[in-house]
């Protein structure tokens, strides 16, 4: 948050990036010997290890000499901790350890404290960069880790390094306060259908080239829903490294009288929701929409973070 208020949940870290270590293979060598290593698992959805108990998860890292020596060889270096200790990530099998289980980051980014949340989603971003960049596009040719894994080089020397997708989610909303004001949501044709659930949430879009974040808020709402919004802010933004996009949350108002003609290619349904509807559902209450039960964001998106802060009368 610019306001210096409360922070989306993947937005919020502890760690020193301590960039400058990157290209010091003699102090990474050293680093390596000390280290705290978080293992995760890139064939199990990129999991990690926390404590088992589910209301306060905390993350769980291990000694360096309880690595696989083939995960050890491509270990990326996250930073250095407050307490002076390097911090490293592998993708290799989970160890099995008592008190712990796997988790993935969605269903536990809330829940961390902000340094397990900086931890899990930098590494996970990370993982997921690497897996998606294993060959040059403009060669083909094989690329190899570098810069303790803020790189990759192509054997004539192309470097190409981790980069993020801007997308911006916005909340669409009336303008009104008190329980009866409105916020108008949306349910994306790609999600999976559950029966008996009906999921909605902000409408959501990616930048596209040449275009600002605020132009694609305007783009995307008058694409998906037909609607046309005014009172453009900028909330806060959040890492989603699934597999590699940074959130860009935004407001926005717009006149619930004005028709609401969706896109079916993206999105099935779209509808106002008062904010006494839309407080029932995060508390685990049971509303009816089209026959079903509404389902909003998990309250690791940003978009949870977006209808909170609405519900909190930020508008």
């Amino acid at each position: 948050m610019t306001d210096g208020g409360p922070a989306p949940a993947l937005a919020r870290s502890t760690l020193d990036r301590a960039a400058h270590r990157r290209t010091d293979p003699d102090w990474l060598g050293r680093a390596w010997g000390r280290c705290r290593v978080l293992v995760l698992d890139s064939d199990n959805a990129g999991r990690a290890l926390v404590s088992a108990g589910p209301e306060s998860p905390v993350l769980v890292l291990v000694d360096p000499e309880e690595v696989p020596e083939e995960a050890a060889a491509r270990a990326i270096f996250l930073g250095v901790e407050s307490d002076g200790v390097p911090v490293f990530t592998v993708d290799a099998p989970l160890p099995v350890l008592p008190g712990a289980r796997a988790a993935h980051l969605l269903e536990v980014g809330h829940l961390l404290t902000d340094r397990d949340a900086g931890l899990l989603t930098t590494g996970l971003a990370l993982l997921n960069w690497h897996r998606g960049h294993r060959y040059s596009p403009r060669t083909g040719q094989a690329t190899t880790m570098d810069e303790a894994g803020w790189s990759r080089v192509a054997p004539a020397g192309e470097r190409m390094w981790p980069r993020t997708d801007p997308a911006m989610i916005v909340l669409v909303h009336d303008g009104e306060s008190g329980r009866a004001g409105r916020c108008l949501l949306g349910n994306n044709a790609a999600w999976p259908r559950v029966p008996g659930e009906l999921r909605f949430s902000c409408l959501a879009g990616y930048v596209e080239p040449g275009e600002s974040a605020e132009a694609a808020v305007l783009r995307e709402v008058r694409e998906e829903v037909d609607v046309p919004v005014t009172d453009i802010t900028y909330v806060g933004s959040q890492a989603w490294p699934f597999p590699g996009s940074l959130m860009l949350g935004f407001q926005a108002v717009a006149d619930p009288r004005h028709p609401v003609r969706v896109d079916p290619a993206e999105i099935t349904a779209a509808r106002w929701f008062t904010r006494a509807e839309v407080s029932a559902a995060l508390d685990g209450q049971s509303v009816a929409v089209q026959e079903a039960r509404l389902v909003l964001p998990p309250s690791s998106s940003i978009a949870s973070f977006l209808l909170r802060y609405w519900l909190d009368g930020h508008c």
